[in-house]
């Protein structure tokens, strides 16, 4: 006997995608993005930067290798769902601790399988990414698409993804004169505090919002700011941090850290039809010509014209849509990328961005 579906995606739009519930059973109000990674679900559902979203998987089978603890990128996932065309129930790897649907059900995260993931994510690229609610299939749909198009987003996904205090990560033997690196979280990946440690510096990581008083309080060596979910304007008080501390000392940004380095300077963003996530997006390296294969997860851009005078210059560029991918400021010892260096998942072409990093910081950093 066909087993009936019990859960659906319905779209502010209407449309609507019958499926079966996997993971949490609760009704779920989420923006609806796909990404094109054909591994890394472990990754994608504890990334911070899907804080309220539900993630479409244009890979059919997910699941098949399990979880392992090793591979969480934080401590409690923020995604909202996870939308697939089959979710493996048994996973073989020698690595395996557990199942996705159990460690979904464990936080809180609505999964739904069995839909035309293919056809899913065609609406999207066509009409741009959309909000959707996950819910039991019995439920009148008039009702869901009422309350679907009543429901308003929250515009505090930053406040909810990061720490909500200072700490420091690692347990780094150094000198006692040997200053830190401040990293303000706004949703950092742990992939990305693991490479940095790996420098020798310990690693102070702090609130996003947190002032440049309090940052130039640890007299740090260097400032990095991290990926994170949201409209990078809603993110006033890191962007008035960076203003303040730009020209000061080395600073450099990823992802959400980028887009807030280009509005402290006076540059603009925007919101993509349907956003970058994948780990395989080209982009071109402008001072040496090369070409990186990229991790990408994120929903706005900054506006190229808009650079126009405000000190910064493009060092990378998409090759897929031309989106601006890097910029810098030599004198101020700045620069950031719109992609995600620390690869997990995706390829590692970009790494060499952190040895960029640490050029500038090791000689004024290591005085002990």
């Amino acid at each position: 006997m066909e087993k009936k579906p019990d859960r659906k995606l319905i779209l502010e739009d209407g449309s609507v995608y019958e499926g079966f519930g996997f993971g949490s059973r609760t009704d779920r109000f989420a923006e609806i993005v796909f990404n094109t990674s054909m591994v890394g679900y472990q990754e994608i559902i504890s990334d911070p930067s899907y804080t309220d979203q539900a993630v479409v998987m244009t890979y059919p089978a997910i699941g098949n290798y399990g979880i392992c603890a090793d591979d969480f990128e934080s401590d409690v996932p923020k995604i909202s769902g996870l939308i697939v065309r089959n979710c493996c129930t048994f996973p073989s790897n020698f690595r395996c601790g557990g199942g996705l649907e159990a460690t979904m059900e464990k936080y809180g995260i609505a999964g739904i399988s069995g839909i035309d993931t293919r056809m899913l994510t065609r609406h999207i690229r066509d009409f741009g990414s959309i909000m959707g609610l996950i819910a039991d299939a019995e439920k009148d749909n008039d009702l869901l698409l009422e309350m679907l198009h009543d429901h308003v987003p929250k515009t505090d996904q930053v406040k909810r993804a990061g720490t909500d205090r200072p700490y420091e990560f690692g347990s780094v033997k150094t000198s006692k004169n040997t200053k830190p690196i401040v990293v303000i979280d706004c949703g950092i990946k742990k992939n990305i505090l693991r490479m940095m440690s790996a420098y020798g510096l310990p690693l102070i990581v702090v609130p996003w919002d947190t002032n440049a008083q309090t940052i130039m309080g640890y007299d740090p060596a260097g400032v990095f700011i991290s990926n994170g979910p949201g409209n990078p304007e809603d993110c006033v008080p890191a962007i008035m941090t960076i203003k303040e501390l730009k020209g000061k000392l080395p600073i450099f940004g990823i992802c959400l850290g980028h887009q807030i380095i280009c509005l402290a300077y006076g540059a603009k963003t925007y919101k993509l039809k349907f956003g970058h996530r994948g780990g395989n997006h080209p982009v071109k390296n402008l001072s040496t010509g090369k070409i990186e294969i990229t991790s990408q997860n994120h929903s706005y851009a900054v506006v190229p014209s808009s650079l126009e005078g405000t000190g910064l210059t493009v060092t990378h560029v998409n090759l897929l849509d031309d989106t601006v991918e890097g910029v810098e400021c030599r004198t101020d010892r700045l620069f950031s990328v719109q992609y995600h260096p620390e690869s997990a998942p995706g390829p590692c072409d970009s790494a060499y961005l952190f040895d960029r990093f640490f050029r500038h910081i090791i000689p004024s950093g290591m005085q002990g």
